[in-house]
């Protein structure tokens, strides 16, 4: 297995640092083994390879979110805190502040039964402390800052928005708590090509503004391209090239690496082709 790293400035320490994780499932199956890689503080880190490949598992791992059953070991640190080790009231102040996550489906990561203003207040109220007129003020502000600026949308269902809509609630309840990390994972999935551009616009505008890291999960290797500054690849449940994003995709030292290059552009060159030919009816 290949493992290509990129090193850092001397005197940095990353946010988030995993070293060997090993995530078993129930059934005692090896989900990842031996993970390693790094956040650095501001840095933006694609994490990539095809469905299966663990890299949801692994994201999940971070910060103790899989489902009972599930075993892990390794180092996991984030802000210094070994969240493998650390107790449920540690663990319950670093989600948030430390590390926020926006999943791949937002329909089923909001809670269905609750307005989506209450659900954004949620970690306004937990993290922050705030309450009444201050409170829906920031709600309000934080749906503005993901462009939703209709009234109506704080009082509404999940299910009374489009799947823009929706990413764009999750989006603004992750970063509610300020977080030092924002976990993306597939965010963009569900949606349409416009609608991806636009949430994928959304995060980039917002991670550079507040300095945030990022941990960009894809299988889209143009999308994570575009958004990261270093590509970690996954295959199998572990990683088997990592390095800067210009390097891995213009010299991959993988096979499955070139797989991945090779297929997102044969993607591109088919997609080309069909938007000629409709252009030539």
């Amino acid at each position: 297995m290949n493992d290509v790293t990129h090193e850092r400035p001397a005197g940095e320490h990353a946010l988030l640092d995993v070293r060997g994780l090993t995530v078993l499932a129930p059934s005692g199956t090896t989900l990842v083994s031996d993970v390693t890689f790094s956040v650095g503080r501001g840095e933006r880190v694609g994490l990539i390879g095809e469905s299966g490949s663990g890299k949801s598992v692994t994201s999940l791992a971070l910060t103790r979110l899989l489902a009972p059953g599930f075993s892990t070991s390794g180092s996991v640190l984030l802000d210094g805190v070994a969240t493998l080790d650390a107790d449920e009231a540690s663990l319950r102040k670093l989600r948030g502040p430390g590390a926020s996550m926006v999943f791949q489906e937002s329909l089923s990561a909001l809670d269905p039964l609750m307005r989506v203003g209450k659900q954004i207040a949620e970690p306004l109220k937990r993290h922050r402390g705030l309450r009444g007129d201050e409170l829906a003020e920031v709600v309000s502000d934080a749906l503005a800052e993901v462009r939703l600026t209709d009234s109506r949308i704080a009082r509404a269902f999940p299910h009374e928005l489009s799947g823009g809509q929706r990413q764009r609630v999750a989006i603004a309840i992750a970063l509610a708590s300020r977080p030092a990390l924002l976990i993306a994972d597939e965010p963009t999935t569900a949606l349409d090509v416009t609608v991806q551009r636009e949430v994928l616009a959304l995060l980039d505008r917002l991670v550079a503004e507040r300095g945030m890291s990022l941990l960009f999960i894809s299988h889209d290797l143009a999308v994570v391209a575009g958004m990261v500054d270093h590509i970690v690849v996954m295959q199998q449940g572990g990683v088997v090239e990592q390095g800067a994003a210009g390097d891995v995709i213009d010299a991959p030292q993988h096979p499955y690496t070139e797989q991945l290059i090779a297929s997102a552009r044969a993607f591109d060159d088919a997609l080309g082709d069909a938007f000629e030919g409709e252009g030539e009816v």
